[in-house]
């Protein structure tokens, strides 16, 4: 059987998606995603962060009417996105400001002040979502984005990857309260994490293996 690849939609109130993150399919077919910036693609995603603006926006697209709608927009670097089991809510990462929040009838905040740069938020599918910690907050990553406007081009010349560690998984429940804290002082960018039973499945940017751990079989049992 020949399968045809179709763009469904790369572009927004005049806007092209430059990084299309996290996305997640509601029960009714809609389709909701991140467009973490407008401006910078993945190979130059560092310059995002650095020039610390707002780039990002959350959206969905209805496979029906063909139409991308802009939920919200002037987001730093929002990331992955889940629909809630119940189907009433959607929490989206936002990497930059260390938090999750709620897009619902109301503009609530889910989930603020986290141990690290959150990434994508999958849920298992009950009571839980696992929001991936590329690297911890730390003072340092903070002074290289005041020095940005005089050096645009450090990254060339400094590693990121090695200043990045301490990643790791944030668990937490369908009302943002934080369950478990996985982490290790030598993984680094890990973005997202899958529970199948009792153990989560990880990736990282920097590794090309997914990793699993047994942590979560005695942290759930």
């Amino acid at each position: 059987m020949n399968r045809e690849i179709k763009v469904l939609t790369d572009e927004a109130e005049g806007k092209k998606f430059k990084l299309t993150d996290g996305v997640d399919i509601a029960k009714d077919g809609t389709i909701y995603f991140t467009d973490a910036s407008y401006k910078y693609d993945l190979q130059n995603y560092v310059h995002d962060h650095l020039e610390c603006k707002p780039h990002g926006r959350l959206l969905s697209f209805n496979p029906d009417s063909g139409i991308t709608k802009v939920l919200l927009k002037d987001l730093y670097f929002p990331n992955g996105v889940v629909v809630s089991p119940d189907q009433n809510s959607l929490i989206f990462c936002g990497t930059r400001m260390k938090r999750c929040r709620k897009y619902w009838i109301q503009d609530d905040g889910f989930i603020d002040n986290l141990p690290g740069f959150p990434d994508n938020i999958p849920s298992d599918g009950q009571n839980m979502y696992w929001i991936g910690i590329p690297s911890v907050r730390f003072s340092y990553f903070l002074t290289l984005i005041s020095l940005y406007r005089t050096l645009s081009m450090m990254d060339k010349y400094i590693s990121l990857h090695h200043i990045q560690r301490n990643g790791g998984i944030l668990g937490v429940d369908l009302q943002g309260n934080p369950t478990v804290h996985l982490y290790d002082p030598a993984l680094s960018l890990i973005t997202s994490a899958i529970q199948v039973v009792d153990h989560l499945y990880i990736g990282s940017l920097h590794d090309s293996r997914i990793s699993s751990t047994l942590l979560v079989q005695r942290v759930l049992r």
